[in-house]
């Protein structure tokens, strides 16, 4: 059976991706809220599933695959006793159990039919959706205030960072944010119990459940021996020294980690808001995550004698990517055109959010149009997508969709 799992490259022709179409969840978004659930605007439902299906579209249209988390993740609670354990979890990491409501919520929940518990789940429950007969707690009466017993997940149509395919083995992150861990349960119940997945012995690099923080915005599988993690304010540099260790010892092509440190700061979330691969010699990236005298922090990790790791710190991204990826020249193209202006703007909406899905073939907002014609102008072929509500989330095409195979280089 042909193994469920392949991505040795951010180039390679792109076979089959998740993504998830946003939901009622985005419709869950207030003003009071937004900061707490990472928004910083309120996209409008049936606009941002159009261009949504738009962007599936055109992935549709050249032959990839597209699956959805929500389908995915009703397929896996066909099994009652999955089904059991996922409400279960849910509830326990939503900490519902704290007001006394953990019963009333799991019996509501267990009265769904299981595409509805998913899709519910994911949007949120409402306290007026759930008739608690008593309240017998100061702290219950109080926080009758706040709406929910499960707070909603706008940002699961980011299907990029709860999980990430490396290899043949996948990362199942820990989540930096509060409002975001809950998104990775998902991508662990389906890995470990969908038929797709389950008969396949899948190397999970990282869990959950670790200690220190990791997110797929910040795994770049650049070829089949170097991984790229950015270091940044979601992405911590314990996690990574932890990712690298695993990969070492567990996935036998990959021999060189490059940590990658960014500004940490909400306009440069993950290293693929700045810095992404379109080609096998062409890259995007963001001036602004150089400082003033081009420099950088970045740190190769490569296993060393005895257990350890050896560490080369480097300077220069490009001397950085010509040396691991063995190439004479190659070319970075600045997001914005190189313009200060159109460089802050369009990163702001991802201009560097690339998706390859072939190389030399991208997937980008249409809203980027200075970063898109200079890329064309480099001889990438670019596939723009509708973008005026999809980017109010702070991501781009890269951090939509979750790639679970690639073509081999």
């Amino acid at each position: 059976m042909k193994h469920p799992l392949h991505v040795t490259s951010e180039i390679g022709e792109l076979k089959s991706v998740l993504l998830h179409r946003p939901g009622k969840e985005v419709e869950n978004l207030t003003p009071q809220y937004l900061k707490r659930l990472l928004f910083d605007d309120i996209p409008y439902l049936p606009a941002i599933q159009k261009e949504h299906d738009y962007f599936a579209g055109v992935l549709s249209n050249r032959g990839i695959e597209v699956l959805y988390l929500d389908k995915l993740m009703t397929e896996t609670l066909a099994q009652p006793e999955i089904r059991c354990r996922f409400t279960e979890q849910i509830l326990m990491e939503s900490q519902s159990n704290v007001n006394g409501s953990f019963e009333a919520v799991c019996e509501y929940l267990n009265s769904l039919p299981a595409d509805e518990l998913v899709r519910k789940v994911m949007a949120g429950v409402r306290k007026n959706e759930i008739d608690l007969k008593e309240k017998v707690h100061l702290h219950e009466i109080m926080a009758d205030s706040y709406p929910f017993f499960l707070d909603p997940m706008p940002n699961l149509y980011f299907t990029r960072d709860p999980a990430a395919v490396i290899g043949k083995g996948i990362t199942i992150n820990n989540m930096n944010e509060p409002a975001r861990r809950r998104e990775s349960i998902f991508m662990d119940y389906i890995i470990k119990h969908h038929p797709r997945f389950k008969e396949h012995d899948i190397p999970v690099f990282f869990n959950r459940d670790e200690h220190y923080t990791l997110e797929g915005g910040d795994e770049l599988v650049l070829s089949r021996e170097v991984a790229a993690i950015g270091v940044s304010a979601r992405t911590s540099a314990q996690g990574i020294e932890k990712l690298a260790r695993e990969l070492f010892a567990r996935q036998e092509d990959i021999k060189k980690v490059v940590a990658v440190e960014i500004p940490k700061s909400r306009a440069f979330m993950h290293l693929d808001t700045v810095f992404t691969m379109i080609d096998h010699d062409k890259f995007t990236y963001h001036p602004a995550i150089e400082s003033s005298d081009g420099k950088m922090k970045i740190y190769i990790l490569e296993q060393g004698n005895s257990g350890d790791l050896k560490i080369t710190e480097k300077d220069s991204l490009v001397e950085t990517l010509k040396e691991v990826l063995n190439l004479p020249e190659l070319v970075l193209l600045p997001c914005g055109g190189g313009d200060v202006i159109a460089a802050a703007r369009e990163q702001w909406n991802d201009g560097s959010n690339t998706l390859a899905i072939a190389p030399g073939v991208v997937v980008t907002y249409d809203r980027n149009y200075v970063s898109n014609d200079m890329m064309r102008q480099n001889g990438i072929e670019v596939l723009e997508i509708m973008s005026s509500e999809l980017s109010r989330g702070r991501g781009g095409p890269r951090c939509m969709s979750m790639p679970i195979v690639r073509e081999e280089l």
